[in-house]
């Protein structure tokens, strides 16, 4: 399998998060990661057009030489093959929970991120559209507030015990907003916690840059 991704890129980010935390837990993944070059444009190149229409990252290349573009799919897909440590989940309620705290993290501020990094100062061009920047750069302290509430309680991951999917999403939208200065509030001491310990971890450092 080939995984198509650029540094920094949160979606391609999360994915290579998850594989790396299979990695830091014993399972290894094969699969041989190639750069696809956003901010020159690769990315609309017809190689890469042929693997993904809407040239975007990141893109897995199966062994029969089809392919997935979405980073959840791909993720999840990933997830069933590789089975150990589950980042969904072990049971119906534990995927449930889950899956609402990973798609609060990717809606509510991975999404809001880069919809406020590409109207402002667009690593790949696009034209500064101040009033959609200030849209949805209002929401963001009330949807990082609730994650720093599910924090509260002392629980080491977004999701409890154990890393998930969550934890993965999150730490590519926060180093996203570090790209262009776009951070949490400091006085979220619970996420600011979590945000230190997690990105200590040999997972998150195999990856992360920012």
């Amino acid at each position: 399998m080939k995984l198509y991704f650029f540094p920094v890129a949160p979606n391609p980010t999360r994915v290579r998060l998850c594989i790396a935390e299979k990695a830091e837990a014993g399972t290894h993944i094969d699969l041989e990661e190639v750069m696809v070059n956003l901010p020159k444009g690769e990315q609309k190149s017809a190689e890469h057009q042929a693997r993904n229409p809407l040239g975007r990252l990141p893109v897995l290349e199966l062994d029969d030489g089809s392919f997935l573009t979405e980073s959840l799919a791909i993720i999840e897909y990933l997830d069933e093959l590789y089975p150990e440590p589950p980042l969904i989940g072990r049971d119906p309620l534990e995927r449930a929970r889950v899956r609402e705290i990973e798609r609060i993290a990717e809606m509510s501020v991975l999404r809001p991120i880069a919809i406020v990094i590409h109207a402002t100062e667009s690593p790949l061009g696009l034209p500064p559209v101040p009033e959609v920047a200030a849209s949805f750069r209002q929401g963001l302290p009330e949807s990082l507030a609730v994650l720093d509430e599910r924090l509260a309680d002392g629980r080491p991951f977004l999701a409890g015990d154990h890393p998930t999917i969550a934890d993965c999403t999150l730490a590519a939208a926060l180093q996203f907003g570090r790209f262009r200065k776009i951070e949490p509030d400091p006085a979220l001491e619970h996420l600011a916690r979590w945000n230190t310990a997690y990105r200590e971890r040999p997972a998150a450092k195999a990856v992360l840059v920012l």
